[in-house]
C-alpha cells in the first residue's frame, strides 16, 4: 500500500510540477492571460509539493531470508546500485528495487573491446559502442515465465553531464508512463514459490523465451541491452514477492557460485581500473559491492 501512495506521489510531484511550469510560461508571455492560468500555477505548484512530501512516505523492508540465485551473466561485470553496499540499493524501493543490482560488462584487459570512460568523449554513445551490448543474460531461478516485454527500442548512452541532466527529466517522464517505460525489455520468472525473479534493459528483439516456457536457473533468455531507464547498456537483476512491479517489494539475493575482486576502487583508480581476477580464485556466494567486479566460472 505504501509503495503504491508513494509512487501516486512521483506522478503528483511531475505532473504539479509541469502544469506549473506551463502556466507560468504562459502567464509570463501573455500579459493578458487570465486567471484560469493563475489558478493553474498555484494548482500545480501545490500539488507537486504534495507529491513531494508523499514521495518520504515510510515503507519497510522485505523480512524474508536471503535468496541463493545463479548470476544473471557470464564474465566479468562491474557492480553498481548494489545492496551489499546500501538498501535501498537504487535510492527508492519503487517497482520492487529495494534489493537490485546492476551489473556493467567490464571484460578483462587485453580484451578486443572497451567500455567507453563515463564522462569522456560524446555524452550520448550508441549502445553498441559499450561491450556489454548484446551480451546473454540468464535466468536466476528455475521456473515459470509469466512476463515478457521485448519491444522498447535500445536508445543512446547518456554518460556526460548534460546528457545525465537529460536522463533524470527523461526518467521523470518515464516514471509517469509505468513499468514498461522504466524497466525497458524485461522478462520475469516465477519460482512458485511467492518469489518473481526480474532481469531488465534487455535489447530489442532479444528475448528468447515466452510467457508459460518453463525455464532452468542458468538459461539464457535475453541480451543485454539499453531499453528503458538506462545510462548505458547494463542488465539490472532483482527479486520480487510478486509478478508486477509497480505493486512488488524486493527480496534480498545473492549469487552462487561467483568470484568477487574485494578491492575497491579509489580516487586515483577507477572501477575499470581494478586488477584482474585470477583463475583460483574461490568461489563464492555473495554479492559485489558497488564498485567491485565479479567473474563467473
Amino acid at each position: 500500500m505504501i509503495e503504491s501512495l508513494q509512487r501516486a506521489a512521483r506522478r503528483l510531484l511531475v505532473g504539479g510540477l509541469g502544469l506549473a511550469v506551463v502556466a507560468m510560461v504562459i502567464i509570463w508571455s501573455w500579459p493578458g492571460a487570465g486567471t484560469v492560468f493563475e489558478i493553474a500555477l498555484f494548482t500545480g505548484t501545490g500539488v507537486g509539493l504534495l507529491g513531494a512530501a508523499g514521495i518520504f512516505l515510510p515503507v519497510g523492508d522485505s523480512t524474508a531470508s536471503v535468496r541463493d540465485v545463479h548470476p544473471p551473466v557470464a564474465g566479468r561485470w562491474l557492480a553498481l546500485n548494489s545492496p551489499a553496499s546500501r538498501v535501498p540499493s537504487h535510492g527508492t524501493r519503487s517497482y520492487g528495487q529495494a534489493y537490485a543490482i546492476d551489473l556493467i560488462h567490464d571484460p578483462l584487459p587485453g580484451a578486443p573491446s572497451t567500455r567507453p570512460v563515463p564522462g569522456e568523449g560524446p555524452g550520448m554513445r550508441p549502445a553498441s559502442d559499450y561491450p556489454g551490448f548484446g551480451q546473454p543474460v540468464l535466468a536466476m531461478v528455475t521456473g515459470t515465465v509469466v512476463r515478457v516485454t521485448d519491444g522498447a527500442r535500445d536508445h543512446r548512452s547518456r554518460t556526460r553531464v548534460w546528457s545525465l541532466l537529460y536522463l533524470y527529466v527523461e526518467g521523470a517522464l518515464r516514471d509517469i508512463a509505468g513499468t514498461r517505460q522504466v524497466l525497458g525489455n524485461h522478462i520475469v520468472v516465477d519460482a512458485g514459490d511467492g518469489c518473481f525473479a526480474l532481469v531488465a534493459h534487455l535489447a530489442r528483439g532479444s528475448a528468447l523465451v515466452r510467457v508459460g516456457d518453463r525455464v532452468e536457473a542458468g538459461q539464457p533468455v535475453g541480451r543485454c541491452g539499453n531499453s528503458g531507464n538506462s545510462s548505458e547498456p547494463h542488465v539490472h537483476a532483482q527479486l520480487m514477492d510478486r509478478a508486477e512491479a509497480t505493486s512488488a517489494r524486493g527480496l534480498p539475493l545473492r549469487f552462487t557460485g561467483i568470484r568477487i575482486d574485494h578491492t575497491l576502487p579509489t580516487d586515483d583508480t577507477p572501477p575499470t581500473g581494478n586488477a584482474p581476477l585470477t583463475d583460483d580464485a574461490p568461489l563464492t556466494d555473495g554479492l559485489p559491492a558497488t564498485g567491485q567486479h565479479l567473474t563467473t566460472s
